[in-house]
């Protein structure tokens, strides 16, 4: 396999380990009091009796060298890529090789999917050495199936225990780590004989809380989208005519546009949580956005750069209400709906079975947004919105809102907008320093869980604000981050979303340097991902977790 001189200077980089693990990933362990839930605490505790309560634990060294018989493990990368996945491994596989030099690793391939289906492949050290430091999760693959029925359990409990298989690591955000506990609970219940622990993965940064302070690939997915703001922040002022709407990943939290606000000092920093907050219309937003165009264009001239959050559309109350309408409508009409002919038929069908509320809003949009919101919806029937081109949909509002206050001679500029979409551009990038030291981290301190031979526990790692020899690791009941949520009408348990607080410390410093920022150009320009040299150069770490310890 060819390999870049970046990738393979960046193989022999160590990464760090808190004290706790330096001598191996067999650890002292202290509990600490039971645990709850972040909400419904009774249905949860009525869903999870195995698993709910459990204290969260806390490593420390131990004087012990490791265990008296190997441990034979799988590893899942579930859902969507993220940077740091290869060292989780990478740390998960040296962990077991600590605890016993017979351990053994096997990964299965697309993910939960692999698991079911039986398809894997065992993970050795040349495969491990190959893939330390990299991005992607090219090294098994990743899949979305989801781990819920009696049945997909059963075939895995099989399909594990033809490997020795004693314990599962799954690696994956909110929704995978959900199905997680769901089988550490199957498999309490039934004796299986099968730990499963999580790993904390999002680069939309929406799985954290006090005890996971950040979701893996978070860091580097915004140092890459932030270099490619700054780079046109300086393309915008130097050529000073073009307003740049992006459009950021993040469909149920901010988190990355509220972090690349932080780093590139846009002039407009959209956040969905606040959007919802205020009850603001589609037409506000668009009003306020003319009105820094038009106050630019007075003194600085006709250009700028606006960040918006890929999920803003259903913080909207107005487009929220109809989104709802339309999945429901596309739901139950569906097969009135697959007999149409062509789009004008479709749009007159479904604007005539709109509440009037809805009908005004989905009428006001541009036809072709119209048509993205129709479009097929994902899994669990909702609308796919990295498909609603949100940026295009704002830029031609304000453009229509500027023609019409031109017309009345309020505005005399020039007006010239430029959409771009970042996404998959940073989900597979090198990891950062900051990653690539949390996720080894992250899968060591899964191995170290391994050892303890507990189940339904997530790993953790603590003060990564600070130097490693700082860092706390342990292990955190899933349960204690779970509520229950009604999806397709029923009751179901999953881990509460983290979304941005308006009343943190990253949204209050966004806020108070907002007016400065609207209309002075005060760009900055983080250039790309730094991996060697200065401490203060490689090891930086996000501004959001630097403001949320500040």
């Amino acid at each position: 396999m060819a390999i870049s001189t970046l990738q393979k200077a960046r193989a022999a980089y160590a990464a760090k380990l808190p004290p706790a693990l330096r001598s191996g990933a067999c650890v002292t362990v202290s509990e600490g009091s039971p645990t709850g839930a972040v909400a419904d605490e009774k249905k949860i505790q009525e869903l999870f009796p195995n698993n709910f309560g459990k204290p969260k634990l806390t490593f420390s060294e131990s004087d012990q060298s490791g265990l008296n018989a190997p441990i034979n493990a799988g590893v899942i990368l579930s859902g969507g890529q993220a940077p740091g996945g290869h060292n989780v491994i990478a740390g998960l596989f040296d962990g077991l090789k600590s605890l016993h030099a017979d351990s053994r690793l096997f990964g299965f391939l697309g993910g939960p999917g692999g698991l079911i289906d039986n398809k894997f492949i065992e993970i050795t050290a040349e495969i491990v050495d190959a893939y330390r430091n990299t991005g992607g999760f090219d090294m098994i693959a990743s899949g979305r199936t989801k781990l819920e029925e009696t049945e997909a359990f059963e075939q895995a409990r099989k399909n594990c225990e033809a490997l020795n298989i004693k314990t599962l690591v799954v690696i994956g955000g909110d929704d995978s780590n959900t199905n997680a506990c769901l089988l550490a609970e199957y498999y309490a219940s039934t004796n299986a004989g099968i730990q499963v622990v999580g790993c904390p993965k999002t680069i939309d940064g929406d799985l954290k809380n006090e005890y996971i302070e950040a979701s893996f690939g978070f860091d580097t997915a915004c140092r890459v989208y932030s270099e490619l703001i700054g780079n046109i922040e300086r393309d915008a002022n130097s050529a000073r005519k073009y307003w740049h709407f992006i459009k950021l990943m993040g469909r149920s939290a901010s988190h990355i546009t509220l972090e690349a606000g932080l780093q590139t000092h846009p002039n407009i920093t959209l956040i969905g949580e606040e959007v919802l907050e205020k009850k603001q219309t589609i037409d506000e937003i668009v009003n306020e956005i003319a009105e820094i165009v038009i106050k630019r264009s007075k003194t600085v001239g006709d250009f700028g750069v606006i960040l918006i959050p890929e999920g803003l559309i259903e913080f909207i109350p107005e487009m929220k209400m109809l989104i709802a309408e339309l999945n429901d409508i596309l739901a139950n009409e569906s097969d009135a709906f697959a007999n149409l002919r062509g789009r004008s038929e479709e749009l007159q069908f479904v604007n005539h079975h709109l509440s009037k509320e809805a009908s005004y809003v989905f009428s006001s949009l541009p036809v072709t947004i119209q048509v993205q919101l129709m479009l097929d919806r994902d899994p669990h029937g909702n609308v796919q919105v990295s498909l609603i081109e949100t940026e295009k949909l704002l830029a031609e509002m304000v453009s229509m809102e500027l023609s019409e206050l031109s017309a009345e001679g309020k505005y005399d500029g020039k007006f010239t907008p430029q959409t771009h979409f970042f996404g998959y551009e940073g989900r597979c990038a090198a990891p950062s320093n900051y990653d690539a030291d949390y996720c080894y981290s992250l899968g060591y301190t899964a191995a170290a869980i391994a050892g303890t031979g507990k189940t339904g526990f997530m790993s953790s790692i603590q003060h990564t604000n600070k130097p490693a020899e700082e860092w706390i690791c342990g292990g955190i009941p899933i349960t204690m981050m779970m509520n229950v949520e009604r999806r397709h009408g029923e009751d179901k348990p999953v881990i509460q979303k983290a979304l941005v607080k308006l009343d943190g410390n990253p949204f209050i410093t966004l806020q108070r340097n907002r007016a400065k920022w609207a209309i002075e150009t005060d760009y900055v320009y983080p250039g790309p991902i730094q991996y060697f040299g200065p401490t203060e150069v490689c090891d930086q770490i996000t501004k959001t977790l630097e403001l949320e310890k500040a």
